[in-house]
């Protein structure tokens, strides 16, 4: 993994018997010693501290950037004011979705945008070519390390820490002493993502972790991540999004500001939200034993009706569970039973509506 680019943290977690491996691009924590599911119920129960340093953070500046960045990705952002974050999607002609984001609106001339690791190269080409005179697009992925502090201490935990930096609204954020806080994440919990001064990043890690294990937390890998955001229903890009899975058919159309007059992929996307898409993402929840893993084909009635795109054990329910694209006209809905096909053996599962498990977040 020599060739793969490293965290400001990556020495914290060497010294922890961190778990590594590749994650765009990345050589990142996937598990602890104390293993994925007692990091997942940690964060359920108290609070997990994460390292998300490979996410990107590109600063959009410039007279009038947030209204570029409006004419680029698919929510409105004009919905929401200075100090506030927003959930878009950054999408293709086609209507395809090149990366899901996270959005910082600092202020009309400035907007920090947050996408996946994998994309963000793509994303800042994407934004470079599109930009008037005047925009600058620049690349912060590794001037800034993102931590999170995710679960029901996690106020607690983080107070400790960047005093003053708790008491913000759900997806709002505000600056404490050279540390960006937003009341965000990707768990299902309450919970805070940090933008840190890489320099700085080693200190905040060893007193929020400090401060988490005095609340029965600790550190979280990528492993128990993604097992959290599964039983939310979060998707994944790569897997849940794509560029030949659409909003649309993601479920993901509230991230969408239909009535605005531009952005990239519109057209696409009206036209099929018209139309009515000929997939939909559901939930499916095994009720035999066995697991469903990413690329399974769903059967109804002994017929494939569409794919696996996201599967894992959920440790909160004890029980498989998986995110599938299921074919709109095959009749399946709600409630009704389909198969998975795990490796030759028929899985059955409840086609359900996510999230698995309730929702923290507010």
């Amino acid at each position: 993994m020599s060739d793969l680019l490293t965290s400001p943290l990556h020495e914290k977690h060497t010294a922890l018997g961190a778990t590594l491996g590749a994650f765009g691009g990345w050589s990142m924590p996937l598990a602890y010693p104390a293993g994925t599911v007692a990091e997942h119920t940690a964060v359920r129960e108290a609070v997990g501290v994460f390292d998300v340093s490979h996410l990107g953070k590109l600063a959009i500046t410039g007279p009038g950037a947030a209204e570029f960045v409006n004419r680029c990705f698919t929510a409105d952002l004009g919905r929401i004011a200075p100090g506030q974050a927003q959930y878009t999607l950054c999408c293709n002609a086609s209507g395809g979705v090149v990366d899901d984001i996270i959005v910082y609106l600092v202020g009309p001339d400035e907007v920090l945008a947050v996408p996946n690791a994998a994309n963000a190269a793509r994303v800042a080409e994407m934004l470079r070519s599109a930009a008037p005179d005047g925009i600058t697009v620049t690349d912060r992925h590794h001037d800034l390390a993102v931590l999170a502090a995710q679960g029901p201490k996690a106020a607690e935990a983080l107070a400790a820490v960047v005093p003053g930096s708790v008491d913000v609204d759900y997806m709002s954020f505000t600056d404490v002493e050279g540390v960006r806080v937003c009341r965000t994440g990707y768990t299902g919990e309450r919970g805070y993502e940090l933008l840190v001064p890489a320099d700085d990043a080693p200190r905040v890690w060893d007193a929020l972790l400090a401060a988490a294990e005095g609340f029965g937390g600790g550190p979280a890998g990528l492993g128990a991540r993604d097992t959290l955001r599964t039983e939310m229903g979060y998707p994944l890009h790569g897997q849940d999004l794509g560029e030949d899975i659409t909003p649309v058919q993601a479920g993901s159309g509230w991230a969408v500001g239909w009535s605005k007059p531009q952005f990239w992929g519109r057209d696409a996307l009206l036209a099929e939200k018209e139309a009515g898409p000929a997939r939909r993402l559901r939930g499916l929840r095994a009720t035999g034993r066995g697991v469903p893993r990413p690329g399974m084909a769903v059967l109804a009635d002994g017929v494939q009706v569409g794919t696996t795109t996201s599967g894992t054990f959920s440790p909160t329910l004890r029980t498989g569970i998986a995110l599938a694209l299921i074919d709109t006209g095959a009749g399946v809905g709600l409630d009704d039973e389909v198969t998975v096909d795990v490796r030759g053996r028929m899985l059955p599962c409840a086609v359900v509506r996510p999230p698995f498990v309730p929702s923290h977040v507010r």
